[in-house]
C-alpha cells in the first residue's frame, strides 16, 4: 500500500513538472528537480530555518551552519544540479560524520542529527537551494572571508582531507 502511494505521488509530481517546461530541469531519484519552486522554498523555511538561522545577530548565536554557507561547500563538490541534489538529499536523509563535507562546522556544531524527513520534500529543498539566491545573515559574508583568506573555500584552497574548515 506504501509503495502505491509512493508511486502515485511519484507520478503526479511528474506530470505536473513535466507540464511546466520553464520550472522542469531533470530527473533526480526519479523525481523531478525543479527551479524557483515555490513549495521548495516554503519546505527549506519550514524544516531547515529553525537551525540554519537566516537571522542571527552573529555566529555566536547560530547552532548549525546558515544554508549558503551549505549550498557554497556543496558547490565546491557538486557542480551539476544532479548531483548536488542527490548529494545533499542523501546526506540530510542520513547524516554522519563520515561523509559529511564541512569539517569545521561538524567540528563546531557536531553533525546533525538525523530527522524524520522523507526523501520527496528534500529533492525539492535541495533543488530550491541549487537554483536560488539564499539569504544570508547580515554577519555572513564578512564571517566567510575571515573564515576563507586567499580564495579558500571556494575550490581554490586545499582538498578534502587537508582543509579541517568551512
Amino acid at each position: 500500500m506504501k509503495l502505491l502511494k509512493f508511486l502515485l505521488v511519484l507520478t503526479l509530481i511528474f506530470f505536473t513538472a513535466c507540464s511546466n517546461n520553464k520550472s522542469n530541469k531533470n530527473i533526480s531519484n526519479g523525481i523531478a528537480v525543479l527551479s524557483n519552486n515555490e513549495e521548495g522554498y516554503k519546505l527549506l523555511q519550514k524544516n531547515c530555518y529553525a537551525c540554519h538561522s537566516v537571522t542571527s545577530k552573529s555566529h555566536d548565536d547560530i547552532i548549525a551552519p546558515p544554508m549558503i554557507a551549505i549550498k557554497k561547500r556543496y558547490m565546491m563538490s557538486y557542480s551539476t544540479e544532479n548531483e548536488f541534489v542527490t548529494a545533499f538529499t542523501k546526506w540530510t536523509l542520513n547524516p554522519n560524520k563520515e561523509n559529511a563535507l564541512m569539517f569545521g562546522a561538524v567540528q563546531n556544531f557536531k553533525t546533525m542529527p538525523k530527522l524524520p524527513f522523507n526523501e520527496i520534500d528534500m529533492v525539492k529543498i535541495a533543488s530550491y537551494v541549487f537554483n536560488n539566491e539564499l539569504e544570508k545573515p547580515v554577519w555572513f559574508q564578512s564571517h566567510y572571508n575571515e573564515e576563507h583568506p586567499n580564495g579558500m573555500g571556494n575550490g581554490n584552497g586545499k582538498r578534502r582531507g587537508m582543509q579541517r574548515g568551512f
